[in-house]
């Protein structure tokens, strides 16, 4: 069970990893115009990636102000998401597999 819980959580915080970077990647895509967000899909597509990474981005923008106009928030965030799956999900989860089985 310990191990489910744990690929779920793993998994759960991989996507949000990959949200967080094609976020990043479409900003800079309209930002150079490359695409628009007058096409339905691709407005759809921003306000979802939006809605999914704002809640961990916005206490970090809060502390963390631009630098020169670029907001490094999200590389940040990505750090701290990749150190609790590497560090703290291992730790939590390890005694618990061998409790629950």
């Amino acid at each position: 069970m310990a191990s489910f819980l744990y690929f779920i959580i793993d998994a759960l915080l991989g996507l949000l990893i990959w949200a967080m970077i094609i976020n990043a990647v479409m900003s800079w895509l309209v930002a150079f115009d490359v695409i628009n967000l007058r096409h339905r899909f691709v407005y759809s597509v921003a306000r979802f990636l939006d809605a999914v990474t704002a809640p961990v981005l916005r206490p970090l923008q809060r502390v963390i102000p631009p630098l020169g106009g670029v907001d490094i928030t999200p590389i940040i965030a990505l750090l701290i998401i990749q150190g609790l799956r590497r560090y703290l999900l291992p730790m939590i989860f390890g005694p618990l597999q061998g409790v629950i089985g």
